[in-house]
């Protein structure tokens, strides 16, 4: 029997991303929580295997060559698994490409971009109205995109894949985003078959109860968006 990988995780968009890819690929892994609001991912421990201080990561007991391999980095831990059981990213040249450029959409857009409009709509001390406009534009800029990519094909890459994987946890907040998936009918119903998928559903509730007892309080904003000193 394999050995279960180590999932170090939080319940948010990149922390699903990873959680839904191991329900997908049928993989065993073992969670451990690293609450971001608690601080937990400056942890010296924590550093050693993602010193950006950011879940989620993952340690495979049975990595290359049978040794263990420790990865920290969303995109880079969905190729890594894809590689690993051969899903999810198409072996030719072509489809394979064509999924790590909207994988590659979501690490530099979908995810900076929309976290910066939930952030500045949601969690900011303050409304600064020019953040705000910014980053809700691009928000809508950017489900446009997506909205026309899926006029075109059923999902982002063709079919299904760490691609979408990748983006669709970014959109389960598209209120506190300023969209309505209702101006998006090709991203909704994208959204509604991705949702639907047990495996989808069961990544997602992972650690859910946990992170629903965590108040949002001065330490929490400090430990999410102040700066750690050294």
């Amino acid at each position: 029997m394999s050995q279960p990988i180590d999932l170090y995780y939080w319940p948010t968009p990149n922390g699903w991303k990873i959680s839904i890819c191991l329900e997908e690929m049928g993989l065993a892994y073992n969670p451990i929580p690293v609450n971001i609001m608690a601080g937990d991912q400056f942890q010296p421990a924590f550093l050693k295997i993602s010193p950006n201080n950011k879940m989620p990561a993952i340690v495979d007991p049975e990595g290359p060559e049978g040794q263990p391999m420790a990865l920290f980095e969303s995109g880079a831990i969905l190729l890594y698994l894809a590689d690993k059981t051969g899903q999810f990213l198409a072996e030719n040249s072509r489809d394979r490409y064509a999924t790590l450029q909207w994988l590659m959409f979501q690490m530099g857009s979908i995810g900076p971009m929309l976290g910066q409009a939930h952030h500045f709509r949601q969690y900011a001390p303050e409304k600064i109205a020019y953040a705000i406009d910014r980053y809700t534009n691009e928000a809508t800029r950017l489900y446009g995109v997506l909205d026309k990519r899926l006029a075109e094909v059923e999902y982002v890459a063709g079919d299904y894949s760490i691609a979408d994987m990748a983006i669709f946890p970014w959109l389960i907040s598209y209120e506190n985003q300023g969209q309505n998936l209702a101006d998006y009918p090709h991203v909704k119903r994208w959204f509604e078959a991705i949702n639907q998928r047990p495996a989808v559903q069961t990544g997602l509730a992972l650690l859910k109860e946990e992170r629903s007892r965590i108040k949002m309080d001065d330490a929490a904003r400090k430990n999410l968006f102040g700066v750690q000193s050294k």
